[in-house]
């Protein structure tokens, strides 16, 4: 990583905001030659299915952000450390940077809001860094209660850059927390309570999680996504209906189209020649629906 030199700003009164005083996203490097790439596909697939079916009733798409892998900058004592997320979403910001620019990275002390829900995909070689205190299923209460008044000591006089799971409770402070293994296909809720993550109980046989302040669900449906099959992690309503891609939504007002002229008496022929459809992917739009 090449580190970017920061001269400090002489203080005034009354004293500069980090965000007048401290790097921005063009100054501080947006990759991390010591990890290239990415894991594998499924960490290029699934982030994609989590923003493309994401539909929250209080938020447009214009003021959330949403990213996976970016270099997402925590702490203002220690301006280049980071942690890069498997996937997170922010609310009350601009989709693009300040409104104009595509983001190289994420800065919490120039964007001025931290992510509120963080998904990371577990593998074995990430399941401390991910799980925290949870990785061997220790933790009790009074553990907790003690280790609630060291962290603004530990923060103060730490060295080295802190865990994924610590960034994000103590921190970001990340009103929810999400792990997914694809491997064991469980999922894991975790939900800031006084400063603290709290595991959230769920049902094993059909695991959801419904985010009451976001008004959205997440589940893992069984499902072909870009031509793979696989049990994927996906946004649902109250009810439990799948949230649809843009693709799928195109998908089902085609078909809807299809039905309504066909409903006239209108021949296949004559409805693909009108959508613009081969007779063949309008038969296919009949053959589903029968099924």
């Amino acid at each position: 990583m090449v580190l970017i030199p920061h001269t400090p700003i002489e203080q005034v009164d009354p004293p500069k905001s980090p965000k007048e005083t401290l790097p921005t996203m063009y100054d501080l490097p947006s990759e991390d030659p010591e990890e290239p790439g990415l894991p594998d596909e499924f960490h290029d697939l699934q982030p994609q299915l989590l923003s493309r079916t994401l539909r929250l009733t209080d938020y447009s798409r214009e003021n959330c952000f949403t990213a996976s892998g970016l270099n997402l900058y925590y702490d203002v004592k220690h301006p280049l450390w980071h942690k890069r997320p498997d996937w997170f979403l922010v609310v009350n910001v601009p989709r693009l940077y300040e409104g104009t620019d595509l983001r190289r990275s994420y800065v919490s002390w120039q964007e001025g809001q931290h992510p509120y829900v963080v998904v990371e995909f577990l593998s074995p070689g990430t399941e401390s860094e991910d799980l925290g205190r949870f990785y061997n299923e220790s933790s009790n209460k009074a553990d907790d209660v003690d280790r609630v008044e060291e962290i603004e000591t530990t923060r103060l006089t730490r060295q080295n850059p802190p865990s994924k799971f610590e960034v994000y409770e103590e921190y970001l402070r990340v009103p929810h927390y999400i792990i997914y293994s694809r491997y064991t296909q469980q999922l894991r809720h975790f939900k800031l309570d006084g400063g603290r993550y709290l595991e959230q109980s769920q049902n094993s046989n059909n695991p959801r999680i419904w985010l009451a302040d976001l008004k959205i669900g997440l589940g893992i449906w069984s499902g072909v996504f870009e031509d793979v099959p696989s049990h994927w992690l996906r946004w649902c309503d109250r009810e439990g209906n799948w949230l649809l891609t843009d693709t799928e939504q195109a998908q089902a007002q085609l078909r809807q189209a299809a039905q309504n002229l066909l409903a006239t008496g209108m021949e296949v022929s004559q409805i693909a020649e009108i959508l613009c459809l081969s007779a063949e992917q309008v038969q296919a739009f009949f053959q589903r629906e029968m099924h």
